[in-house]
């Protein structure tokens, strides 16, 4: 495994947690306010500055009874932070959110009460009324424009998708935000930084890809009503105590860990069903099976942290284009020993609380041993263009600047060194708002390298 830690620390970046957190509206229990332990919160999270904005969202019924049992197990269940407002809410940029009406039809969708955080709803409004601000739509950058000998970028190349053609535009400073595999792609077709080669462990650019590893199950209550189409799937309940070094892990086998979720909320009558083992699966008595069951049933997730692998990069494929001619980024990708049999003692542990909840039928599911695309199972995509204190191990360093191009920013879940137990969303914000305060307050005033190697 080709382990890498983070080169900022969690105290300097918690600030930027909070500011995330207070921008998207989230809604959730402190845990560790200050140092101090908040009872109904996670014992387990760092020391936060601040409250969440927001109270938390309602229990469903399903994390109720997780949480009790969970409990009497000696774990310490609490809401999951969601970012859905509880209550109406202004955020710090002046726009006002929605309260969340548990409608149940904003599952991967958009939220009609605008409750629920997305770049449209908490941020764009702002920026558009920005005399400064200007958003080209159906444009595709192709390429950025790459000055090596001075180590800078002179720019950003790029296709109107309307008419088809192609422009250069000048920039004096470039933010590279083009999620996990557009930003590794970028740096690939501009030559920047060196490819990493997996065969010499040497380079850096596309190393260290890591998914998230997930297992989860189902448990049937027969009688009880979940009401699942109701809701939003941000009302679960969580436990943390088998989440990175939270617990012992001597004679286990393998590092890291993951949190454990129940939560029955928005699930949609056709792409929220499920099925005990023994029951049909067409015809007659599969209508039946899913009349007495789909309302009787609650869900439950498991999400572990990823160590990165010297196996698992990207690169640039040496056969398939897009339709612009360009190589397509090629994954090289299946999870490790040490992901399995985290994510396996994760399983038990949530069959430990399955089984204290008393169901009539329940099922937990182990991921297989090899990846398989088909089935969805998460955009939580991070690394290939990792942060780190040395350009020799990684392609940003602690503020987000590319070692080989001093104007160049990389934004997203692409510097992060490893996956953790956790989605991306939170962290990549915080390191947003770090890299952008070091671009204002530092890069701007005096431009060239923030960190010299």
């Amino acid at each position: 495994m080709t382990i890498q830690d983070w080169p900022i620390s969690y105290d300097e970046l918690e600030p930027f947690y909070d500011r995330f957190d207070k921008l998207c509206g989230v809604s959730g229990q402190a845990g560790n306010l200050r140092g101090k332990l908040i009872a109904g919160g996670n014992p387990f999270e760092g020391p936060r500055s601040d409250d969440y904005p927001n109270k938390p969202i309602k229990t469903a019924a399903g994390p109720a009874m997780f949480s009790e049992a969970a409990k009497n197990l000696g774990h310490h269940p609490f809401p999951v932070p969601a970012a859905t407002s509880s209550a109406p809410y202004v955020n710090p940029e002046g726009i006002t959110l929605g309260r969340c009406e548990y409608c149940g039809h904003c599952n991967r969708t958009a939220c009609e009460a605008n409750a629920k955080a997305s770049p449209n709803v908490n941020i764009m409004p702002v920026l558009r009324a920005e005399p400064k601000f200007e958003l080209r739509t159906r444009v595709f950058v192709t390429r950025l424009a790459y000055d090596k000998p001075a180590k800078r970028v002179t720019g950003v190349i790029y296709t109107d998708m309307k008419t088809g053609e192609e422009y250069e535009q000048p920039a004096g400073l470039v933010v590279l935000s083009s999620f996990v595999f557009g930003n590794v792609q970028q740096l690939l077709l501009a030559g920047i930084g060196e490819p990493y080669d997996p065969r010499t462990g040497k380079g850096v650019v596309g190393k260290n890809y890591c998914y998230q590893f997930e297992a989860g199950g189902e448990a049937f209550f027969e009688g009880r009503e979940f009401n699942p189409f109701m809701g939003t799937p941000g009302m679960a309940t969580a436990i943390d105590d088998f989440n990175g070094e939270n617990f012992d892990h001597s004679g286990l086998g393998f590092f890291g860990g993951g949190y454990i979720a129940c939560l029955n909320g928005g699930a949609p009558p056709i792409g929220g069903r499920v099925l005990p083992k023994g029951e049909p699966r067409w015809g007659v008595g599969w209508k039946q099976a899913e009349a007495k069951w789909y309302r009787c049933n609650t869900r439950f997730n498991t999400q572990g942290s990823v160590y990165a692998h010297r196996d698992n990069f990207m690169d640039l494929d040496p056969t398939y284009k897009d339709a612009l001619g360009r190589p397509l980024v090629r994954l090289t990708y299946n999870a490790t020993d040490n992901d399995h049999k985290m994510s396996r003692y994760l399983v038990e542990r949530l069959e430990a609380v399955i089984k204290a909840m008393n169901p009539t039928h329940y099922e937990v599911h182990n991921r297989p041993r090899n990846f398989a695309i088909v089935p969805y199972q998460s955009t939580h995509n991070t690394s290939g263009t990792m942060m780190g204190p040395d350009p020799a191990t990684s392609v940003v360093n602690r503020y987000l600047q590319v070692w080989d191009a001093h104007n160049l920013f990389v934004q997203g879940a692409s510097v992060f060194p490893q996956q953790h137990g956790y989605n991306p969303t939170g962290t990549l914000g915080a390191l947003a708002y770090w890299s952008a305060r070091a671009i204002t307050e530092k890069y701007l005033k005096s431009p060239g390298p923030l960190v010299h190697a």
